[in-house]
């Protein structure tokens, strides 16, 4: 208790408050629904196969698929109207690579998101001391936001290609016993994608807070604090070097020595001709 004490009264979690620290928090939050929603379903759909002889038929043929849907592999026996015969069949498609590559870059986001808040609340003054924390930052940045973009359109196309793999209309047409006219084949329910649709949606609202991260994460680099001091400065230095001169005109002048208009524009009591006039009244 008494290091949590410590590690809170050191940390700055005002930073949190801040459009930068609370940006992460959320990524953090919704890397998590993104990668749990996608990673952690499992469906299934359920078809029937109705024989001439029915003791062949199969009203409830069951078949579950799960991440990282890898259909190819889920295998599913259909009665061939035979007798007792059955065939063994596969699914058809393999989106594993989609599935995964958007999962992955929900995981690396979660990671770094949680890292970069650590960072912002206990290790704020490292951040700042020089420009490589925020540069850094600023990097990472913008390629989870194209990373996102590019992971969620991916996965957004691959769930629709499952959901046709998946479709127990499709499905029927690969059971060899619903080409015969004579069975008649149906679909008892498909599957729920209420939570794989809820993933695509997170994942381009990853893509939207990250990309509007971008703009708050600039700010701390040295290029923006560069281009924002530069601007100021100039004319600045132009003001003083302008009102120097009336200044230094000003105290040259109060000298009374050298001035050239002083000495021009009056006469001198000491002039050579006053001089030796009054010199010889006297004598």
């Amino acid at each position: 208790m008494d290091t949590a004490n410590q590690l809170a009264s050191v940390g700055t979690f005002q930073v949190l408050k801040l459009p930068l620290g609370f940006i992460r928090v959320l990524e953090w939050l919704f890397a998590i629904f993104a990668f749990a929603t996608c990673g952690g379903y499992t469906g299934q759909l359920r078809v029937s196969v109705d024989c001439m002889e029915k003791a062949s038929s199969n009203l409830s043929i069951g078949i579950d698929f799960s991440y990282p849907f890898r259909l190819h592999q889920v295998a599913f026996e259909a009665p061939l109207c035979e007798g007792m015969r059955r065939e063994h069949l596969f699914l058809i498609g393999d989106y594993s690579s989609s599935a995964e590559f958007f999962v992955t870059i929900a995981v690396f986001a979660f990671l770094y998101s949680l890292m970069a808040t650590i960072v912002y609340i206990f290790f704020q003054n490292k951040y700042r001391e020089n420009n490589r924390g925020p540069l850094i930052d600023f990097i990472v940045t913008v390629v989870f936001s194209f990373m996102w973009l590019v992971s969620s359109s991916a996965w957004a196309k691959a769930l629709s290609d499952v959901k046709v793999a998946t479709d127990p209309d499709e499905v029927q047409l690969l059971i060899s016993a619903c080409k015969d006219q004579t069975n008649k084949c149906g679909s008892v329910h498909g599957p729920r994608w209420s939570g794989l649709n809820t993933s695509v949606v997170f994942g381009f609202l990853n893509f939207v807070l990250w990309a509007g991260n971008i703009w708050f994460v600039f700010k701390e680099t040295g290029w923006h604090k560069g281009t924002a001091r530069y601007p100021g400065g100039a004319p600045e230095k132009q003001a003083g070097t302008f009102n120097q001169q009336p200044y230094n005109q000003g105290s040259f002048d109060q000298s009374g020595g050298y001035s050239a208009q002083g000495d021009l524009g009056q006469p001198s009591e000491y002039s050579q001709v006053g001089g030796p006039t009054s010199y010889s009244n006297q004598m």
